[in-house]
């Protein structure tokens, strides 16, 4: 099913600072943010008169929360409905399976390099940092090769503005379904199949694999698939577990497609999978 949000939008301030926002909880963060790829798409609000207000959470998680951000400049009609990812803090229990996916990843200072190893509240700081700035990096590679990703808004520390996938032409944003949720008929079936496919093939042509994809972490809108979860997204070549986790994401897709009816068959996927991660070597 659809998530559907409260309804939640300040008219008006509450921040009685002489600085606040006459509308909205705060000031558009876009000033000072990291920024996605260009072409930007038109739904996208640059104005620094802008300002956001928080929907409320669509998504709660181990080591992120996703809320969905209203953003829009007062007075002018423009609007923009944002998914924002939130990465902990270090008092939190921070990316529990982690050690495997940082493999390949580097860090210029070895004062970080051995407070990340040790994993002390320094340590899982930059592990946060790097969790979200390889998220927002991969979106925005991926986005620049025309796959079915979220378009990454902006990045500001520990806060990913991304684009909110789903239905924002009534009252209140609806999510959409993730695949698991979902029940297709058979053609669209193959065809969500045949484009997840395609997407695991020109990730595994430039040398990617998510890293930890799932039926969980796929929505369906509008009968096409979209890629969600990015921040563990693995090297296959540069990671000394990279095959093992391109043979488990395949595995995983393809065992829920098999169970609702589909004949499709792991082992051939992953044999694309590795021929196409190879062929340039």
């Amino acid at each position: 099913m659809p998530f559907h949000l409260p309804q939640k939008q300040a008219a008006f301030s509450t921040d009685t600072s002489p600085d606040a926002p006459p509308e909205g909880e705060r000031w558009s963060s876009w000033d000072g943010a990291a920024h996605g790829p260009k072409p930007r798409p038109g739904w996208v609000v640059t104005a620094l008169g802008a300002v956001d207000a928080d929907l409320g959470v669509l998504k709660t998680g181990k080591e992120a929360d996703v809320h969905v951000v209203r953003r829009w400049v007062p007075g002018s009609g423009t609007v923009s409905t944002m998914a924002a990812k939130r990465y902990r803090s270090g008092d939190h229990r921070l990316f529990h399976r982690d050690a495997g996916y940082l493999e390949g990843r580097r860090v210029r200072k070895s004062r970080e390099a051995r407070a990340m190893a040790r994993r002390t509240d320094f340590g899982k700081q930059v592990i946060a940092g790097q969790w979200a700035a390889a998220e927002f990096a991969a979106l925005g590679s991926l986005w620049e090769l025309g796959l079915p990703v979220p378009y990454p808004v902006q990045l500001d520390e520990s806060e990913m503005l991304m684009e909110f996938v789903g239905s924002t032409d009534g009252p209140t944003p609806v999510a959409a379904p993730r695949l698991v949720q979902t029940r297709p008929e058979p053609a669209l079936l193959r065809d969500l199949y045949e484009q997840l496919r395609s997407v695991m093939l020109t990730l595994a042509h430039h040398g990617w694999t998510h890293g930890d994809l799932s039926p969980y972490n796929v929505l369906v809108h509008d009968e096409r698939l979209v890629l969600i979860d990015w921040p563990q997204v693995v090297d296959v070549i540069g990671n000394p577990q990279g095959f093992e986790f391109l043979e488990r994401d395949a595995t995983t897709m393809v065992t829920w497609f098999a169970r609702r009816g589909l004949e499709v068959d792991a082992g051939e996927l992953v044999g694309d999978l590795v021929a196409e991660a190879t062929a340039r070597f």
